[in-house]
């Protein structure tokens, strides 16, 4: 499995997730967007690097 699709695959998944915990009271995805704004972490950089690993 390429490096991209797996990300993809695990891009998905977690979307689901934030998608189940955002219908709760507390804004986790909002918040979760903020802090990637904010602080651009090295795991989200190498993250978007894998999912457009393929695209050369």
């Amino acid at each position: 499995m390429k490096p991209s699709t797996r990300a993809r695959l695990k891009c998905a998944v977690v979307l689901t997730v934030f998608t189940v915990l955002g219908v709760g009271p507390i804004p986790f995805t909002s918040t979760l967007g903020l802090f990637l704004v904010i602080f651009l972490p090295v795991w989200f950089k190498k993250l978007v690097d894998d999912l457009y690993a393929d695209k050369e």
